[in-house]
């Protein structure tokens, strides 16, 4: 398709050279030269992803109850390992907001409320990935310091994916947050693995994504937005 430029019907306009001016001894005036071009104002500078300590001490520290939410629900505590370099509330408010989407397991009326107290029914807790391994006993070649885990009522949440997703995930590692989160919470609730349903499909929250999708496509969810749940063979 051809562009019309709008200066080549201006009144006046002749299709000829334009020739520059001579100056006083007779040489031709050259045009300035053209401006430097510059970065675009709205570009914003690419930031390196966060450092992510391999250790840490093995201690921790109970995140603050968020807003009032729900009277009632399963209770859960958030514990963040120290020397993590987390903001407590900001985990808090991200947990909490997975929790409570419809795409999550409320569909099914799983309901949660945060709490501090150290009776709390399920427990949230991120880990280095060395501190990680040891509560959930990794020994798998390829899963030590990169897999989460859920130990009884705990889920151990690896720093290392909170902070950076992972590579077999095309997404932000703010949905991958969801994606454990969900995966971590249906084996809480009896869920068992699944796997891919068909290429092109969205991978199930109950499928081990991270080792690799098998032609489904990334997904952090249970359930699509119209409710149903999505799916997939079961893994023996």
């Amino acid at each position: 398709m051809a562009f019309l430029l709008p200066w080549l019907f201006s009144e006046g306009y002749r299709d000829t050279e334009t020739v520059p001016p001579a100056t006083e001894d007779g040489h031709d005036q050259q045009p300035p030269p053209p401006p430097t071009s510059a970065e675009p104002k709205d570009q914003k500078p690419v930031q390196p992803p966060p450092a992510v300590p391999a250790s840490g001490p093995g201690t921790f520290t109970t995140a603050p109850a968020g807003e009032a939410g729900l009277a009632t629900g399963t209770t859960y505590r958030i514990e963040i390992e120290d020397g993590a370099a987390l903001e407590p509330t900001g985990v808090a408010r991200q947990i909490a907001a997975i929790l409570d989407d419809r795409r999550g397991w409320r569909t099914v009326g799983a309901t949660f409320r945060q709490v501090t107290t150290p009776d709390a029914e399920l427990v949230f807790r991120i880990a280095t990935p060395a501190t990680t391994d040891r509560l959930c006993d990794v020994r798998q070649p390829g899963h030590i310091g990169e897999v989460n885990c859920r130990t009884g009522p705990t889920v151990v949440i690896n720093l290392k994916r909170w902070q950076l997703g992972s590579d077999r995930f095309s997404g932000p590692a703010t949905e991958y947050r969801a994606l454990i989160v969900n995966h971590e919470i249906g084996h809480w609730l009896g869920r068992g693995h699944l796997t891919c349903p068909g290429p092109g499909r969205p991978a199930p929250a109950m499928m081990q994504q991270i080792d690799g999708l098998k032609g489904c496509v990334s997904n952090a969810w249970p359930y699509d937005d119209s409710g149903g749940y999505l799916d997939g063979p079961a893994v023996p």
